[in-house]
């Protein structure tokens, strides 16, 4: 049933009216159809059964008026008076047919209609007997008249009662038979709506205390929780039991209490901290009160360090400044250097261009003294071909072979030679050009000296001017440090007033009870301090001197804190 639980307190309230009402509408309809059929059975008991039995009667009446005033007839023998039975027996007989035409609508079985068409027959044959029987009796043949009525005729009228009888008794039966079943069924549709009145009832009272129970038994217990909360006690545990309007109030208390329990601890925690801080507080101001005499004492110092500082500052300056005009007279000679340098990497490129030139005529020489060797070679052949006749140019074209063959042997040398001075050039023009680079480099690191010396000579002449200010800044300080104590005294009063709060501030706290679980953790407590004695600085002052060491702040730790004296 926890989709029961989880639907709105509207939802509940239409779910269990509806099952009232529906448990209503199924009484409603179990009466209603009781009440049909008991309605039934009374228009069959009053419109059919009741009817037939009267219209059954009223033909045994109509056959019996007709039989009385036959009988009267043949025991009469006036004309007068038989003429008036005569007619007397025609309206019998009128009005047996007009009942027998309205007992035909009532007939509403098989077996009745049976018997009906029986007793039809029989009246059939119980008229003709009466024609002759009234023949003979106006004919005044009494006896023969009265021998049919005793025998034929009294046979017919006795079938004729049977059938009627039957009839009266099927019509009777089937009425009795109606009034059983409209008894039975007021019975069974009384004990229905006693069952089913005392199941609505029982079903809307269990409803009605349910959901009664579900809305009520969450506000019951929202109105606890509210006292609890009232009375400060943040410790009692809130379990969400549906999703519905009282489940969402529920989860809302939840949170509710979850987020006062978070803020009475950080509350706590936060008063805690306040009354630790507060505690340090006053102690580091105990301490900050003998820092600011040895403050004092150190201005002392501070200020005898000065009187040195400015004079090792001059000195500094004068000794920049001689250093700014020797670094400007070595980057002219840098500049110059770098000019002759420059020159020379000319001179060098020149000598390996003409080198270059001197390489390419040996190769033509050497490609000449080729071509000279296969002339003298071709005429050596020549002369050979012209025998005796070509001797003598044979021995020319020999000694020109020769000469051919050592020019080639003298241009290589050449070309030997001067490719050997080509890569020396090369190798002395890359050492010219290393050289170059080198002195630019020299000339780029003396224009960089000169330029920070003369940021050296600004800043000395800054330096000496920061001087005059530091010994301005010293005698503020020192009213600062007579301000500081008043406010040190004012800050501890501030320190003392903080801790009182902080201890009214958690008494007010105290009221609320935490579960384990939202403790904050305790403050760990505030380390005890000795309050520092102030150590005498004796001031040593030194001469002036070229390069004197400014005095480093004096460094002094008190209760694990580090402070420094200036």
């Amino acid at each position: 049933m926890k989709w029961f639980y989880d639907l709105k307190i509207a939802t509940k309230l239409i779910v269990s009216f509806g099952a009232v009402l529906l448990l209503t509408l199924v009484l409603g309809v179990s009466n209603i159809v009781s009440m049909n059929r008991v309605n039934q059975a009374s228009t069959d008991l009053a419109e059919d059964w009741m009817p037939s039995v009267r219209a059954v009667m009223e033909l045994r009446s109509d056959v019996g008026e007709l039989r009385r005033w036959e009988l009267a007839h043949l025991l009469n023998d006036q004309v007068s008076t038989m003429a008036d039975y005569e007619k007397r027996m025609d309206d019998a007989l009128v009005t047996l047919k007009k009942h027998r035409s309205e007992y035909e609508k009532l007939i509403s079985s098989p077996e009745e209609k049976t018997i009906a068409s029986e007793f039809d027959q029989n009246l059939a044959t119980f008229m003709i007997d009466h024609a002759k029987m009234i023949d003979l009796s106006r004919a005044n043949k009494k006896v023969e008249a009265r021998d049919v009525a005793s025998t034929t005729s009294a046979k017919t009228l006795g079938l004729i009662t049977d059938n009627v009888n039957k009839l009266v008794k099927i019509n009777v039966d089937g009425g009795d038979a109606a009034s059983a079943d409209a008894t039975r069924t007021f019975e069974s549709a009384r004990m229905t709506s006693i069952v089913l009145l005392v199941l609505n009832i029982g079903i809307g009272m269990v409803l009605a205390m349910w959901v009664a129970r579900i809305v009520a038994a969450p506000l019951q217990e929202a109105v606890s929780l509210a006292r609890n909360v009232a009375d400060g006690d943040l410790t009692r545990s809130i379990d969400v039991k549906s999703a519905c309007e009282t489940g969402q109030l529920m989860q809302a208390l939840k949170d509710m209490t979850n987020n006062l329990q978070s803020l009475v601890s950080q509350v706590r925690h936060g008063t805690d901290t306040i009354a630790t801080a507060s505690s340090e507080i006053a102690s580091g101001n105990q301490d900050l009160s003998s820092r600011t005499e040895q403050q004092a004492s150190s201005l002392e110092e501070t200020a005898s360090s000065m009187e040195e500082l400015t004079s090792t500052v001059k000195q500094n300056a004068d000794n920049a400044r001689q250093a700014n005009q020797l670094a400007q007279s070595a980057s002219g000679i840098a500049l110059k250097g770098g000019d002759v340098v420059g020159q020379v990497v000319g001179t060098m490129a020149s000598i390996n261009e003409s080198s270059r030139k001197i390489v390419d005529i040996i190769s033509v020489i050497d490609g000449i003294a080729f071509q000279t060797n296969i002339l003298a070679l071709n005429a050596a052949v020549e002369a050979a071909r012209a025998g005796e006749q070509g001797r003598g140019f044979a021995v020319v074209a020999s000694e020109v072979r020769n000469l051919a063959h050592r020019s080639a042997a003298a241009a290589k040398d050449i070309k030997q030679l001067i490719s050997d001075s080509v890569e020396k050039v090369e190798t002395g023009s890359a050492l010219v050009n290393q050289a170059g680079e080198t002195m630019n480099e020299i000339v780029t690191s003396i224009t960089r000296v000169t330029d920070i010396m003369s940021e050296i000579t600004s800043a000395s002449v800054e330096q000496s001017q920061g001087i005059e200010q530091v010994n301005t800044a010293i005698v503020q300080m020192d009213q600062v440090t007579q301000q500081n104590a008043a406010l040190v005294e004012e800050a501890a009063a501030a320190a003392e007033s903080m801790q009182d709060q902080a201890a009214q501030l958690s008494q007010v706290v105290s009221v609320f009870k935490l579960l384990a679980s939202a403790q904050a953790p305790a403050p760990r407590p505030a380390a005890a301090r000795k309050p520092s004695v102030p150590k005498a600085v004796v001031a040593s002052v030194k001469a002036p001197a070229p390069r004197v060491g400014v005095k480093k702040p004096v460094k002094e730790t008190v209760g694990g804190d580090e402070w420094e004296a200036f």
